[in-house]
């Protein structure tokens, strides 16, 4: 069976759906087929550990309402997987024999959890990643029937932390293994840390770092058990794998398509073979401040990258600027944000601090010359916003770089040129 379409976009999450919108915003009436291999409509990611802890229901994961693809003229393939992609041909084939074709293509796949090859026991019975609905159900169901009542989260990044918050919701005994020397070491620097693991040390979690698990222990097939590698271990009954996630490079092996760490794009997002796009976590692309190609697995970043990845299919000529390393997460309800440059390099970088630990607030701004380049919020994140466009906008700061981390900071602060464009929304984008 074939099928053509003008324009095909593989995935269903932000960089997809924000590619829609771009193309919709040039080519009104185009042909739009989605594919993907997840049967639910399209939803928000982030909100996976929120509808496990009971925090928000399913008809609030939708990421947009239930009649949009009808009303954006979307003809969708859900609970389809693309298994290959053939460039030469223009088309996809998928795993149940099908042939798609199209004009323009758009991969917006994103990444797959690691699970390490090398610990034994993970098909135990209470083993989990937990990255799509699907496993956030899987869960609660495992969670419900064996009334789980002690867990341990191998990983102590942003998804290990996401996964803590919601099992302390369902009040389950966590621990969290983390190979580093500290939690979200490559998110915060020591301080910033320092605090997340105390605030988490509050609600009873505890956390093990410089160290990580080696063996699943099972009884007739069932975690009981987590093994450290400092010979410790930990009885459980739940086993989440929270390590990270790497960009599904699968779908275009043996295409000829260039992938490094993930799909390599320009910076119209284009691929290197004629037609082919790719946007957000599988897509490697220019980074802001160091200049080189990464990727970056964050919401903002995937949004920018669909939406022009999809005005330029539709014939436009939006360009990519580059992106900014940059993450919000609560620490169980303590706001935290961190973008850029996090920790002085060398001695070309400036730090400007303040801490109160008591109070759990932490501010801290990297100068690199006349330029943030960097910053980490804990408690207090309410210039976190004007901080970050200055960053993005690599904003000469000279003039009032005394009153960063005064009380007294704020729009009026800035030059009248960028404050103009702030408040009149024409920042670059």
């Amino acid at each position: 069976m074939k099928m053509k379409s003008e324009y095909l976009i593989v995935g269903n999450s932000v960089a997809a759906i924000a590619a829609v919108s771009g193309i919709r915003e040039v080519d009104p009436d185009g042909e739009i087929t989605l594919v993907a291999k997840e049967m639910h409509h399209t939803y928000s990611r982030p909100l996976i550990t929120y509808l496990l802890g009971g925090k928000v229901n399913e008809a609030q994961m939708l990421y947009r309402p239930e009649d949009w693809y009808e009303r954006a003229k979307v003809n969708t393939l859900l609970g389809t997987e693309v298994t290959s992609v053939d460039p030469e041909a223009r088309a996809v084939h998928t795993a149940d024999g099908r042939t798609l074709e199209y004009e323009k293509l758009l991969l917006a796949v994103g990444g797959t959890p690691i699970v390490p090859g090398d610990v034994a026991g993970t098909d135990a019975e209470g083993v989990f990643t937990f990255t799509t609905w699907d496993d956030a159900e899987a869960l609660r169901a495992f969670i419900e029937e064996r009334g789980v009542q002690s867990a341990v989260v191998v990983g102590g990044g942003l998804i290990g932390l996401k996964s803590v918050e919601a099992l302390i919701a369902l009040g389950i005994d966590t621990t969290v293994v983390e190979l580093a020397d500290r939690m979200l070491s490559a998110t915060f620097d020591e301080t910033a840390s320092r605090l997340a693991q105390k605030r988490l040390a509050d609600e009873g979690v505890e956390v093990r770092c410089s160290t990580t698990t080696c063996e699943i222990l099972a009884q007739d097939g069932r975690v009981v058990a987590a093994r450290l590698t400092d010979g410790d271990t930990i009885p459980c009954e739940l086993v989440i794998f929270a390590i990270g996630v790497l960009p599904d490079t699968s779908i275009v092996e043996g295409s000829g398509i260039e992938t490094d760490r993930g799909i390599v794009v320009d910076d119209q997002m284009r691929a290197s073979a004629e037609g082919v796009y790719a946007a957000g976590d599988v897509a490697q692309a220019r980074e802001l401040i160091c200049g080189e190609k990464r990727c970056i697995a964050i919401f903002p970043n995937a949004y920018r990258q669909g939406t022009i990845a999809g005005r330029n299919m539709a014939g436009d000529d939006a360009t990519w600027h580059g992106g900014l390393v940059m993450n919000a997460v609560n620490v169980v309800d303590l706001p935290t944000i961190s973008v850029g440059v996090t920790e002085a390099l060398d001695g070309e970088y400036e730090e400007l601090m303040q801490l109160d630990e008591d109070a759990y607030t932490y501010r801290k701004i990297v100068l690199h010359g006349d330029r943030i380049v960097g910053a980490v919020f804990v408690g207090e994140i309410e210039r976190a916003g004007i901080v970050t466009g200055l960053i993005r906008e690599q904003v000469d700061v000279s003039a009032f770089r005394d009153l960063l981390l005064t009380d007294e900071f704020g729009l009026i602060s800035l030059p009248r040129d960028y404050r103009e464009q702030v408040l009149s929304g024409t920042e670059r984008r």
